[in-house]
């Protein structure tokens, strides 16, 4: 089953406004004037396969949006104003195989970090157009899978008056601070997590010989040098021993002819 809305000048869609479709299989709300999404808008579709947000002005998605999104296979957001993705949101879609992501604000900082770590995964499953970076300008027009994990800087802080007042409350629910869109603000996702890297046979084996080769050196070096010493103390006690030789055949020659000279 396919409804395909788009070119119809949406601007909002009600918290309702696709119950009852329940086989509902593609969606296509492309080329509308959507803001936002409600929490839960597609929570009463179960079999839905493809959903197609393309070219719209949403520039949040919540986190709540379809899960569980256990058949959603495809999911486009292209030409949209998103500067973020929670991280939440991609997990809830486990099925998904296509991904469509490119010509949005995306901000490549410490809050990208989660939709970077989760791409790198889903790479393995799974085919994207890529995450381009419009902000700032150290990254713009750089892919984020590109990006360095450890060059990424750490989410600044809440304020210190927020947390103040949120100690003074223990019984209310922690809220975000006014300048992030609920939802997103999270910071296990901001802190700075170096991507696992897997032991490296070829480097390891490169260390291997560059050590075996500078210990090789080493040895014959020193077997040089000691061939060396042993020949030179050779020579230099076969030139002294020649004078010292003969000068005492002499002592002893010139001793007998004394002797037999002598009168008898």
């Amino acid at each position: 089953m396919t409804l395909n809305l788009s070119n119809n000048s949406l601007s909002t869609l009600a918290p309702g406004a696709f119950h009852g479709l329940q086989h509902l299989q593609i969606l296509n709300l492309t080329q509308n004037s959507l803001h936002s999404l409600e929490n839960r808008l597609f929570h009463s579709l179960p079999r839905l396969r493809e959903l197609d947000l393309s070219s719209n002005n949403i520039s949040h998605l919540p986190t709540s949006l379809g899960e569980p999104w256990e058949n959603l296979t495809v999911l486009a957001v292209r030409r949209n104003k998103l500067q973020q993705l929670d991280r939440a949101l991609l997990d809830s879609m486990a099925g998904v195989r296509l991904l469509f992501l490119k010509d949005n604000f995306w901000t490549c900082n410490c809050h990208l970090l989660g939709l970077k770590l989760w791409l790198e995964k889903f790479l393995y499953k799974g085919q994207t157009d890529g995450v381009i970076c419009a902000s700032p300008d150290t990254w713009k027009g750089k892919d984020l899978l590109t990006i360095p994990h450890e060059l990424f800087p750490p989410c600044p802080s809440p304020p210190l008056d927020l947390v103040t007042s949120q100690a003074q409350q223990p019984d209310s629910a922690p809220r975000p601070p006014e300048n992030y869109p609920e939802g997103e603000l999270d910071h296990s996702e901001c802190e700075l997590k170096p991507k696992p890297r897997p032991p490296n046979l070829r480097h390891a084996v490169g260390t291997i010989v560059i050590t075996g080769v500078v210990c090789g050196i080493v040895c014959l070096m020193m077997l040089v040098a000691t061939i060396y010493g042993c020949t030179y103390a050779a020579i230099t006690a076969q030139y002294r021993g020649g004078p010292l030789a003969q000068s005492n055949q002499l002592g002893k020659t010139e001793g007998k002819e004394l002797i037999d000279s002598s009168p008898a």
